[in-house]
């Protein structure tokens, strides 16, 4: 094991250690025209890179930033398996609230200077409640906690604890916590917390714990970052009131990515003991009427409805006589989701006092 540290590391040797100090390492915000800068703030907002301001670049930059809102409202990287989701992002330009765009300037491994265009995008959060109800996506509810990140380094020289004194070092993992919906704490730095490092770097889990006793929640993400051959390896551990829920090691060319790995071990940790989906029927097939229907235009308008509807997996005409017809839906969260995602501008609505009876407007 490498030798203890008992000091606290400068700023910039720590950002030098780690290959992080060049101006390429962190985006700079561009200017908006009006003064401000653009930014995603909450989870219902999101930012995404896109290749120019035209509309078919922007429609495609806000499935992503959606794609990436409810990854933060459930805590899911994988939320976009989840049945009936990719079909729904396709729509995320009817969530839109309001979008803005910023440049961010930066530097190239040759020194040249970069520039990216971002597309920031906000959701109405009602709108986008209706997708993670309607479609049965677990939500990770509010307020969430903020685990204290207790993250030892070694370059060679022997492993340092990264403190709040060193913030910017930590920024990828940071920044990733952030992607994900929830935000990390850093340790404030003193000597006490410096001798920590040791038990970082034996795995002794219940040793950091005790060390973080200070501050709440009693949530720690702990890692050891170090060299291992051409690029960069951690070993991550993700402890809740004493109780690890994650282990994970990782390894990356690039340290930045190697510690922002953190993030997504303790995300997938929280997601899995925390995230709850709204009440609602079992999948399986459903007979709905509709009524009213005086023409063909009319039938139409209600089987174009049916198949854009995510929640609907599967359309069988079964009954039709004068002016109602009856299908059987294949629904993936039974009636409860199907009458969610229909929303205020739906061509039916629902009959009083009759289950699973709509009448088109």
């Amino acid at each position: 094991m490498g030798r203890a540290f008992t000091g606290l590391l400068p700023v910039f040797g720590l950002l030098l250690a780690l290959g992080l100090a060049s101006p390429a390492a962190h985006a700079q915000d561009g200017l908006r025209t009006e003064g401000d800068v653009a930014s995603a703030q909450g989870l219902y907002a999101a930012e995404v890179p896109v290749n120019s301001q035209a509309g078919d670049a922007r429609e495609a930059g806000f499935t992503r930033a959606l794609a990436q809102v409810l990854e933060k409202l459930s805590g899911d990287a994988g939320v976009v398996n989840r049945p009936g989701v990719a079909q729904e992002l396709r729509n995320a330009k009817a969530y839109v609230d309001s979008y803005d765009y910023r440049q961010d300037q930066g530097v190239s491994p040759a020194g040249a200077p970069t520039f990216r265009t971002m597309l920031v995008v906000r959701f109405v959060p009602e709108a986008v409640d209706s997708i993670t109800a309607s479609l049965g996506v677990p939500v990770w509810p509010q307020p969430r906690p903020k685990p204290v990140l207790w993250l030892a380094i070694d370059d060679g020289s022997g492993p340092r604890l990264l403190s709040a004194g060193q913030v910017n070092a930590a920024r990828s993992v940071l920044d990733r916590a952030q992607d994900r919906g929830y935000k990390l704490g850093l340790p404030a730095g003193g000597a006490a917390e410096q001798a920590a490092v040791g038990a970082i770097w034996r795995n002794d889990p219940a040793a950091v714990a005790r060390a973080s006793a200070r501050y709440s929640p009693p949530m720690q993400l702990i890692g050891k970052l170090y060299r291992s051959g051409s690029g960069w390896t951690a070993d991550w551990t993700f402890v809740d009131s004493g109780r690890v829920l994650a282990t994970r090691s990782v390894s990356d060319s690039d340290a930045r990515r190697a510690m922002a790995s953190g993030a997504d071990v303790a995300a997938e940790a929280l997601f899995q003991r925390y995230a709850k989906a709204l009440p609602s029927e079992p999948s399986g097939t459903y007979r709905v009427a509709f009524t009213g229907l005086r023409s063909a235009e009319d039938y139409l308008r209600v089987s174009a409805m049916l198949q854009k509807m995510p929640v609907v997996r599967r359309i069988a005409p079964a009954r039709a006589d004068g002016e109602r017809v009856e299908f059987d839906l294949d629904l993936l969260t039974g009636m409860t989701g199907f009458q969610r995602m229909l929303g205020a501008d739906a061509p039916v609505v629902a009959v009083e006092g009759v289950q699973a009876e709509y009448r088109i407007r």
